[in-house]
């Protein structure tokens, strides 16, 4: 057993947040993941999405 790399924490985050994230994998991270990780790169993907949004909107307004 190994805890989940930060590049499969990222992309867990990604995929649940679309909602695509496969039962391994989801499996995988109930199991040996930690939650901290899991909320702090949540918590960067979105404000990162927020920043993003309010600079595609201000671009066009």
């Amino acid at each position: 057993m190994f805890k989940p790399t930060l590049k499969q924490v990222i992309q867990s985050v990604l995929a649940a947040a679309i909602g695509v994230q496969s039962n391994a994998n989801r499996e995988r991270d109930f199991e040996q993941g930690s939650l901290t990780s899991y909320l702090v790169v949540g918590a960067i993907a979105t404000v990162l999405f927020i920043v993003i949004l309010l600079s595609i909107v201000s671009l066009i307004l």
